[in-house]
């Protein structure tokens, strides 16, 4: 995002032949809704302009909802080398399957669209 010639912010999104990946963004000042307009809107119109069928905006995000955002469970891949961290982290994750399975029931339902099942 330019101000005055002058880049104020950005967002560095990857993609594959039919997936825009949002990942990362910054800015170097406050501006009202420059983070929707950075990660989301941008990426959304070169999903439309590169005819890409998919846009992934990452994990986490309420707020990516209420901007169509099916909330999905996304994965990764850790290694922990420290074998009590390890055993605490797994317990943790374990805890937390069902409150995150019990939140993607709940902000589905904010969805701006119909359900097509």
């Amino acid at each position: 995002a330019l101000q005055d010639d002058t880049v104020i912010a950005g967002a560095l999104n990857l993609f594959s032949s039919d997936t825009l990946f949002g990942r990362y963004w910054g800015c170097n000042q406050d501006a009202e809704f420059l983070h929707f307009e950075a990660c989301y809107y941008q990426g959304i119109e070169f999903c439309i302009e590169k005819g890409l069928k998919k846009f992934d905006a990452g994990a986490q995000g309420e707020h990516k909802v209420k901007r169509g955002f099916r909330p999905i469970n996304t994965w990764s891949n850790h290694w922990i080398k420290h074998p009590d961290f390890r055993v605490a982290i797994n317990r943790f994750i374990k805890s937390e399957a069902e409150q995150v399975k019990t939140n993607i029931a709940t902000t589905s339902q904010w969805l701006p669209f119909n359900s097509r099942e």
